[in-house]
This record gives C-alpha cells, sequence and structure tokens, in this order.
C-alpha cells in the first residue's frame, strides 16, 4: 500500500505553516508561555490555569491521534483517489499541519473558548499559550509519522487506548470534546462534573 511519505520541499513547507501559526497566535495577542511563568514538559491538571499552557498535557493524545486521522484523509486524497497526479501523495503532511493549524488558531478564538467553557469539561478554559498551540501541531505531527510508520491496526488500537485512558483519568478525550462542543449531552457534562469535584 502505497504511503505518504514527505520530501524535504513539503517538510520545510509544513515548518513554515506551522510558524505561520505562531505568528497568527501571536497577533492575536495570545501569551507566548504559561502566564505563571514556567515552561513544563507536562501539566496534569485540566482544572488549573495551567491547563493548555505547557508542552503536553491531558489533551495531548487528542492532538496525537488527529495524527492517524489528517493522515488517513491525505492518503484518501492523494492516494486512493489522485487528486493532484501521481506525486501529490508527498503533500500529506503540509495538509496534516494546516488543518491542525488551522484549529490552533480557531480554537483560541473568543468564540470558540467560551464554547469550550461553557459545554466541556474546561469549565475554566482561557485558551492555549502559543507553545502548547506550537506544541500540538508537534504532537499531530508525531501521530503522523505513527500512521506513516506503523500497521493500520495498531494505530487504531494506539489511539483507542489512549481515548480510553484519557477519559478514566480526566473523564475527556477528542471524542468526548467533540460531541460536547458540536452537541452537548447532560449525561456526559454531569458525569465530567463530578470527576472534577
Amino acid at each position: 500500500m502505497a504511503k505518504l511519505i514527505p520530501n524535504r520541499t513539503t517538510i520545510l513547507v509544513s515548518i513554515g505553516i506551522a510558524v505561520a501559526a505562531v505568528v497568527i497566535l501571536l497577533l492575536m495577542g495570545r501569551p507566548p508561555i504559561c502566564e505563571c511563568g514556567d515552561i513544563k514538559l507536562w501539566h496534569g491538571d485540566i482544572n488549573s490555569a495551567g491547563n493548555s499552557q505547557h508542552i503536553a498535557d491531558w489533551y495531548t493524545p487528542s492532538h496525537i491521534i488527529h495524527g492517524p486521522i489528517f493522515y488517513a484523509l491525505g492518503w484518501l486524497l492523494f492516494v486512493k483517489w489522485k487528486i493532484g497526479g501521481e506525486s501529490a501523495f508527498r503533500w500529506g503532511l503540509p495538509l496534516a499541519v494546516f488543518l491542525e493549524a488551522a484549529w490552533e488558531v480557531l480554537e483560541n478564538t473568543p468564540m470558540v473558548i467560551e464554547r469550550f467553557r461553557s459545554v466541556t469539561a474546561n469549565w475554566g478554559y482561557s485558551g492555549d499559550s502559543v507553545l502548547n498551540s506550537f506544541a500540538d501541531i508537534g504532537w499531530m505531527a508525531f501521530g503522523f509519522w505513527l500512521a506513516m510508520k506503523l500497521p493500520v491496526k495498531v494505530t487504531v488500537v494506539l489511539a483507542v487506548f489512549m481515548e480510553l485512558l484519557a477519559a478514566y483519568v480526566v473523564r475527556d478525550g477528542l471524542t468526548l470534546t467533540v460531541i460536547m462542543l458540536l452537541f452537548p449531552v447532560e449525561a456526559i457534562a454531569e458525569w465530567q462534573a463530578a470527576g472534577s469535584a
């Protein structure tokens, strides 16, 4: 099965997209690092001011899972449907980075921040630091790389494991966040609230 293997050009384009997202976020007034002044590799308390401010947290698995999802999308577009011609498969990574970067910018708009606060487990969410957003793009690229290297079944098992682990530890994850952002379910909200009590 053909794979989405980037070359030097598409890797450089991907880096350029990530840097452009950083510039946009800074222009939006997002804090470069946690306003606490610290930079941590891991911050595990989703109900604190440090959530989504550092390099990794309980939402990192969600961003890693984005990688295989975007890999699958790129594979459909560039390999299966051959959109863009025979060499277009190299553009899977830039497409994935663009989608993740676009989400990071959108996620940090006042409208989406307020939506997160009102319907998800992140009632005190104030948006991401630029460092966290940049790291999230990197975590997605790591997930993309895993999808490129591992068999599909292994990638799916890893994604399910990460979702179940996040759901067990912090009562949240990619699936729950998407459900609550789009179609809030009162029972899920109550279950999540019970976990933070």
